[in-house]
């Protein structure tokens, strides 16, 4: 499996670091690669696309995860374009359902004529829920069935209830992060 996630960055950072993590389930690091993608940019797909061609384990893994559909804020990924471009499915995850309402709001004031292409992104496949010991996840899946990506998640959870790929590459791309002082 491959875990891709964004980490630690500012709003006015210009980029942001993302991560991927090559594990054989359920915890075995294989390989680990980072890159970076524009805040609220649109060279996200693409990036996440270079980004697993790198680690160079490509022909032997069965999928990726993903931590929700956007990195670096609002760098929308295409899922279905991951999955021509990678030839293995994709799961994206998330630990809370998203407030469309606001996200949609947000993306027609900050995004003008890009809003809706985006906004076709984030909608393009429908949520379902992931149980797990804790409270259930929701994913969205493209190239495997709802069950497959549901056993996918539990086979990849080690501890608690966040898939390992994705607790790790969200740990790697976070590494170089300053550290934040608690505001006052």
């Amino acid at each position: 499996m491959v875990g891709v996630d964004d980490g630690a960055f500012d709003r006015d950072d210009r980029a942001a670091p993302i991560a991927a993590v090559v594990m054989s389930a359920p915890s075995y690091v294989d390989a680990v690669r980072r890159a970076r993608v524009r805040v609220d940019g649109t060279d996200g797909t693409a990036a996440v696309v270079a980004l697993v061609e790198r680690t160079g384990v490509l022909d032997g893994t069965r999928a990726l995860l993903l931590d929700g559909a956007v990195v670096g804020g609002f760098n929308v990924l295409d899922l279905d374009q991951i999955h021509r471009d990678l030839g293995i499915p994709v799961v994206a995850v998330t630990r809370r359902p998203p407030d469309f309402g606001r996200i949609h709001a947000a993306l027609r004031t900050w995004f003008g004529r890009d809003a809706e292409r985006r906004w076709r992104l984030l909608r393009a496949h429908r949520l379902f829920r992931v149980p797990t010991g804790a409270a259930p996840l929701l994913a969205a899946a493209v190239g495997c069935r709802r069950i497959d990506a549901v056993a996918l998640v539990r086979r990849t959870t080690v501890r608690g209830f966040w898939p390992e790929p994705l607790r790790l590459a969200h740990l790697v791309a976070s590494a170089d992060a300053p550290a934040r002082r608690p505001k006052v």
